[in-house]
Parts: C-alpha cells; structure tokens; sequence
C-alpha cells in the first residue's frame, strides 16, 4: 500500500480537496485503484450537525454517514464510494480510545495523546485503506490522505505527529508528503511572493515532515524565478514545485497536474506499478473541460435558504453543471434566498422582494433544493407555484418535494389550513400532509433518514423512470425527517400530482409528477450526492434538458442526445453505468474547423 498524504498551509480553504482528488484521479487514470480518507481535527464525531454556513454541506454516503463535503470530492473525481470511516475526526479518534479504557484495555497504563492516540490513528488509516471503494471489490493500491486545517494549528497536532510515526512504520518508499501552499501576488506590487510558502515548509520540518511536493497556490502560472526560490529555500528540486494557478474549470485541476509531471514523479518516488496503455480516463476529462467554452448558456433559479455560501449547496451545484456540460452548455445560477420571495419582503424591502421574482421570472428552470426548519418555506412555496402554474421546468428535492406536495394541497385541492399541517404541531389535529414516520430517540440525528435506500418506479410513463434508463428501481441516498403522508396520496393523484416512485414497502412517497407540465419533478432522495462528471444525475439531467428545451426530443430518441452534443450518447444513468464516451465531439470539431 502506498500513502499520499495531503497537507496544507499559509490559510485554510487553500483548495487541498481539489488537489487531492486530482492527485487521485492521474494515479486512476493510470490503471492503479486509488482510496481517499479526510481527517478533520475537530472534536464533532460527524459533520451531520454543521450549520451550512460554517462548513458547507453535509454529505450523505451509502452507509448514511453525514461526511465532510470533501468527501464529495472524492467521489466525483474518482468514481469511487466511500463509507463514514473514510471520514476521521478527533472526536471519533478519542471516543474510540476511551471506549478502549473503559472497557479495560490499558488496564494499568496511562492514557495519553502519545502513544495511544497517535497509535489510534495509524491503525485507522492503515485499516480503512484497505477497504475496497471500487464496483469491482478490489483493495487499494493507493491512498490519498487530506489533513483539514493548515499545518500549526493546534488542533492538528496529534495527526502530524501521528504521520511523523507512520511515515517510519510504513517505510519511506511507501509514504510521501505534499504541502499545498499559497503564493500571494498584492496588487501593489504584482510580484508573487514567496515568504508565506517558505515559513510553512519550515514550520512542517520543525514537526518532523518533509514535502517531497510543494503545490503552490496562486492566481497566475508561477514565474520561473518564483519557483527557483522556493526550491532553493524549501530544499526541494526544481521538478518539485507544482504551479496550481486559477483555472477556468476544477476539472482542468487533474489535467494541469500531469503536465507538470506529477505522476512520473510518483513513479520514481513511491516506485508504483503504472501501465504505460493511453490514459483514456484523462481524455475524458479533457473533452469535458473543454467545453466550458462553448457559448450557448442555460440558467436555473436554485431557491433556498443558504444562498449567501455557495458551498451550502456544492453537491447540487456539481451535478448542475455535471449535466450542463452533457449537453454542451455553460451553467449559469441565480441564487434567490427564498425569504426575499415572501409577501412580507415586499413590505419591508421592495427592491429586495422585485430582485428576487425579476431573477425567478427570467430563469430557464427552477430547482428548489432541501433545508431543514420553517424559515424562508412561504418563499419557496410562492416559487413552486409560480413553476407550475407558468409551466416552467421545475425540480424539487427533499424538502423540495414535500413544499411542492403543500403547494398542490394548498392551491389546487383547498386545503389551505392543512397544506402546512406538520406532524410535530400539537394544534394540528387533522391528517397532516407531511408526517414523521420514524423516531430514533437518545441521540442527535435520531430522527433522520439517512442512507442509499431502493425507490420502486410503479408506473411505465414515468419520465423520471425514462430518464433513468428505463429501470424498475433505482437506490438513492436519503437525508430527511419528514415525509408525505401516505394516507392522502388518492387526493393528490385525482387531480394529477401521480406519486410515481414509492419505497420497498409502498408506505413513502419518494417521486412525484406533474402531469400536462413540461416538467415538474419532486425526489424525497438526494440524487446530486451520486452525480459524476460524466455521468450526471438523472433528475438534474432532465431539469437542464427541460430547460434548454431538449427534453421531449431526447426522450423520442429513447433517451439518446443528438452528435452535436459530443461524447455523452447514451442515458446518464449513475446506477447502471451505460454512459460512454466516443470521439464524437471530435468529429464534430474537425467539421466545424473545416467550414
């Protein structure tokens, strides 16, 4: 096993996720199956209850576990699952280390940071490594390890040590460090300086690391002073030095990496065992970046309640523009915080309210995505309404389905009292639409649905069942605590709300349809959490092919989209993994250079 270990300095948010995810996918793109772990030095056992503004999404895996949004990363690049032990946090290291004293295993010792924490970490890494993230069941060959945080902080040092350890333990040939650092370039001067880069690399030696590569931050390519300097003073070869400069597209990242030379590098350093058979995967990802600089642009409206923090919402971002990109279009999102939409806005701040409705009004689709809490729900309930009755295409997911289901209720059955009839009201005493169906107490979270769980399409017609290749089931992954009330499903269908998707059992509702609309789609799941770059989520898929008017063209041609789109030609479905890529695009290309 060889261990690539990722850390970080100068400030945090420097882009380590990015880089390790790139550094994952060349070493995949080599035929070597490659595995990721994120540390993260804070004391929360999980990240299932972060504010969205303080650290983004959650990410939801298979086995449920709530996960830093990095891990997202990884899985995207890599095509790769993950499970919750991928994630280690200090509060899972010390729980597990006084689990272990309580039940009597130091019997006799002194519990202490070192050696029974540091040693807590390496058997995890080394444990979790192992374990297979690949469809085909093979163990590792890589693994890529992020460090959260910037190297000095003092949450951090239990992890460094643990590494200055492993590193011996698992012998040099098998360990290898890079540092990411920043290069700041004032304004005022325009010279890019070095300093920052060097105390860092210092402060990571005094801890008992070496960088074998130093990537280095920075809004334009690196001068060839530049990183003579920093070779000279961080005692590294020229060769060593990586340039990571602003980029038009993350998916450029991987491919800016190997022009520098990155994997010859690993070869020769880590001694891995690289085919030498034309890297098909890295031609893919080319094809991809490459058409972020087509011209034609598709907006969507994405309406919720984290809209000042882009990273509130990465995962539906990504499968955004995953899909986007499938039919060759530039993505652009109108964030509307869905507060600004309400009545009472218009009263307090009219330029605010005109704001939001002239961005809803003017978006191709509208996606309203999941939340939790009461807040800003009038407003996204006035967006769900405004899509269906203008027949605009819409997607709502999770929280965004049940408000669609409200809306309906609300608008075109009259159930004006109940339509926000939440279980947990005491003064709701009729059937509430939207119910909690299951209750785990003793623990935060006890109320959650989380997990890939089966969702049975019950109808032939569906467009979401089309859309996923025209399978009778699909596993999504959940993260809720409500649900529609299955009771007053008859209620909705008569008058064309079709629950088209239903779990194993029949007892929740998990896709709804319009009928008459051109497409308005509800999912109880989060498909954007098992969305690929080149194969996005089929939900996501259809509201940009709905948006840019492709869709009932797409489905005539039984899920298949026109040459000119380029390489993706069959559906996108992540589940059954049909996508693939041809030199279409190519093809088209040439044509348009001989004209």
């Amino acid at each position: 096993m060889k261990y690539i270990l990722v850390t970080g300095g100068v400030i945090s948010g420097i882009g380590k996720g990015i880089i390790a995810s790139s550094v994952g996918t060349i070493l995949k793109s080599c035929g070597l199956h490659v595995t990721a772990i994120k540390i993260d030095p804070y004391i929360n056992i999980d990240a299932g209850t972060f504010s969205p503004y303080e650290h983004g999404e959650v990410f939801v895996l298979d086995d449920g576990g709530e996960v830093d949004l990095d891990l997202g990363n990884y899985e995207r690049f890599l095509d790769i699952r993950l499970t919750k032990d991928n994630n280690l946090t200090t509060g899972k290291i010390y729980q597990s280390v006084i689990n272990k004293e309580r039940r009597g295993d130091y019997l006799g010792k002194t519990v202490q940071v070192v050696p029974h924490i540091t040693d807590a970490i390496q058997e995890w890494v080394m444990k979790q490594a192992k374990v297979p993230v690949d469809d085909d069941g093979m163990e590792p060959q890589v693994c890529v390890i992020e460090l959260g945080g910037t190297v000095g902080d003092i949450e951090s040092m239990p992890f460094i040590e643990a590494f200055r350890q492993f590193q011996f333990t698992v012998k040099r040939e098998n360990f290898c460090n890079i540092h990411v650092s920043l290069v700041p370039q004032p304004s005022a001067t325009g010279e890019q300086k070095t300093k920052p880069t060097q105390n860092s690399v210092r402060e990571l030696r005094g801890l008992g690391l070496s960088p074998d590569l130093i990537m280095c931050r920075c809004t334009t390519p690196l001068e060839n002073s530049v990183k003579e300097k920093i070779s000279m003073f961080c005692h590294v070869e020229p060769e060593q030095v990586i340039c990571v400069h602003d980029v038009s597209s993350i998916y450029r990242v991987p491919l800016l990496l190997e022009d520098q030379g990155v994997v010859n590098y690993f070869c020769r350093r880590l001694d891995l065992p690289i085919e030498s058979r034309p890297r098909k995967m890295l031609t893919k990802w080319k094809e991809m970046s490459d058409r972020y600089r087509l011209l034609e642009q598709c907006s969507i409206a994405l309406v919720g309640k984290y809209t000042k923090f882009s990273d509130s919402y990465a995962s539906v971002i990504k499968a955004l523009e995953h899909s986007a990109l499938a039919i060759s279009h530039k993505l652009e999102v109108k964030y509307i915080d869905s507060a600004d939409l309400e009545p009472s806005t218009l009263q307090e701040e009219p330029v605010k309210y005109h704001e939001a409705w002239q961005k809803l009004c003017s978006a191709d689709g509208i996606l309203v995505p999941g939340g939790f809490g009461v807040r800003g729900t009038e407003g996204k309930i006035q967006a769900i309404s405004w899509a269906r009755k203008q027949k605009k295409p819409f997607l709502g997911v999770c929280l965004g389905m049940q408000l669609a289901v409200c809306e309906f209720a609300r608008n075109t059955l009259g159930w004006a009292g109940k339509s926000f009839c939440f279980a947990l009201n005491s003064r709701c005493t009729a059937a509430p639409v939207i119910d909690m169906p299951e209750h785990n107490p003793g623990q935060m979270g006890g109320t959650m649905r989380l997990g890939k769980r089966r969702t049975i399409f019950k109808t032939k017609s569906s467009i979401l069942r089309k859309l996923y290749g025209d399978t009778d089931y699909v596993e999504e992954r959940h993260r809720h605590r409500f649900e529609v009330n299955p009771e007053l499903k008859q209620h909705f269908e008569d008058k064309g709300l079709h629950f088209v998707g239903q779990d194993v059992e029949g007892e929740r509702m998990e896709v709804i349809e319009l009928e008459d609309h051109p497409y308005f789609v509800g999912v109880q799941y989060h498909p954007e959490f098992t969305s690929r770059p080149i194969k996005p989520s089929p939900p996501y898929f259809g509201l940009l092919l709905a948006a840019a008017g492709k869709l009932h063209s797409y489905l005539q041609r039984g899920c298949r989209l026109s040459p000119r789109y380029g390489p993706l030609q069959s559906h996108p479905n992540p589940h059954l993994q049909r996508s693939r890529v041809i030199s279409g695009i190519e093809k088209f290309n040439n044509k348009k250079r001989n004209k």
